[in-house]
């Protein structure tokens, strides 16, 4: 590699076209028949790379796939409302209903991500809204409080949580970056029984 001439470092990932996504998506079509499932985007953010899904999804539903996507929502409006109509499940992070808060944990407010949700429901999109529950930033009972009451306020009747686990630290590792959270103990659904009520009790199906 010619930046790592010690070759300490390697890429990951390959290049893909369209057509050779669209192939290998194709290989589990008996899968999908069977089950009901289908084909879920992705990342990071799966609206970052706008350009390949325009090209991506029609090619896809040619073949009649079901189609998610795993979004933040921090994307630009028009780009949002053009790829998420595209999908027939939105798989929506919502990380905290305060923006201020949002702002500390991530370092970009909720309002744009507020727009997005918001413009999604009354587009009539089939969303499932996810809290990934992450110790000292959004795993208080508050907060739980807030989120919920958020939810109620759109109407959404259904949330998944998502507790906090270690599978990141590896990444930071490789990336010679430091962990955060390194001895932060992980979470399980036995330790948030008390939060997910706190959305039981708003009439919100929780689960995990």
């Amino acid at each position: 590699m010619k930046n790592c001439p010690g070759h300490a470092l390697s890429n990951e990932g390959e290049y893909k076209s369209v057509e050779e996504v669209v192939a290998i998506c194709l290989q589990d079509l008996p899968f999908y028949e069977e089950s009901g499932g289908g084909i879920t985007i992705s990342g990071g953010e799966g609206m970052s790379q706008p350009d390949f899904l325009r090209e991506l999804l029609p090619a896809l539903k040619k073949h009649n796939l079901h189609l998610a996507i795993e979004t933040i929502g921090y994307v630009p409006e028009d780009v949002f409302q053009e790829l998420a109509p595209m999908f027939d499940l939105l798989l929506f992070d919502i990380k905290h209903a305060d923006s201020k808060k949002h702002l500390a944990g991530t370092k970009v407010g909720n309002e744009l991500i507020r727009k997005n949700f918001k413009w999604a429901i009354e587009q009539h999109i089939e969303i499932l809204p996810r809290i990934p529950v992450i110790p000292h930033f959004n795993d208080s009972l508050d907060d739980a409080k807030l989120i919920a009451t958020y939810l109620k306020e759109l109407g959404l009747k259904k949330v998944q949580l998502l507790p906090f686990h270690q599978m990141d630290e590896k990444k930071y590792q490789l990336l010679h970056r430091n962990y955060a959270y390194e001895n932060t103990k992980a979470l399980h659904p036995e330790d948030l029984l008390s939060y997910q009520q706190i959305f039981t009790d708003q009439g919100i199906d929780c689960f995990f």
